[in-house]
């Protein structure tokens, strides 16, 4: 077992020191921090979403800034497109590859910031999502994994952890997202 826990952080720390030395994230990131901070100031709001573990990290990102991270302060508006029922409801009536495409384009306005994570990139869902907030004016941001998939250079930020897991990717993408609050709330 203890082999076994040894190699998982290793490979975790590898993983993070791989994102690390790509310098490009570093300003991507600082980046996104900028865009969405301006986006807050400006009285827009961020939009959120992903499957699976990403939809918990998509509902985590959203909580935090509407309630807070490390700092009292007021809250933001931030939607995780996440609610069950608009999920089963669009899923019955128009196909799971329209949940979060209906989501955006019932909430988004122009200047909002949308945010899709895929860990593969190639999520259907999270793509037309992101098709659907370019088309209403908003800002687009993926969180992506592997080699981007075909969301990579289709928005107007990505962030490509180069990781084959789904679990190192996500582990990263939740970093990325503590740091962008953190740095909101500088």
């Amino acid at each position: 077992m203890t082999q076994l826990i040894n190699s998982s952080l290793s490979k975790a720390q590898n993983t993070l020191a791989d994102f690390i030395e790509d310098k490009t994230n570093i300003q991507t990131i600082s980046d996104i921090t900028e865009l969405i901070k301006s986006a807050l100031i400006s009285k827009n709001k961020v939009i959120i979403f992903g499957n699976g573990g990403s939809m918990c990290d998509a509902m985590h990102f959203a909580e935090e800034l509407t309630g807070r991270f490390r700092k009292e302060r007021a809250p933001y508006p931030a939607i995780a497109i996440s609610d069950p029922s608009h999920l089963t409801c669009v899923a019955n009536d128009y196909g799971f590859d329209e949940v979060f495409a209906r989501g955006v384009e019932a909430y988004a306005q122009p200047n909002d910031v949308v945010i899709g994570i895929s860990t593969s990139g190639n999520s259907p869902n999270v793509i037309r999502a992101l098709e659907r907030a370019q088309k209403l004016g908003c800002f687009t941001i993926a969180l992506l994994g592997k080699d981007g998939g075909k969301l990579k250079d289709a928005c107007d930020f990505e962030l490509i952890v180069k990781a084959e897991t789904t679990d190192r990717i996500q582990e990263i993408h939740t970093l990325v997202l503590h740091i962008i609050i953190e740095g909101i709330e500088a």
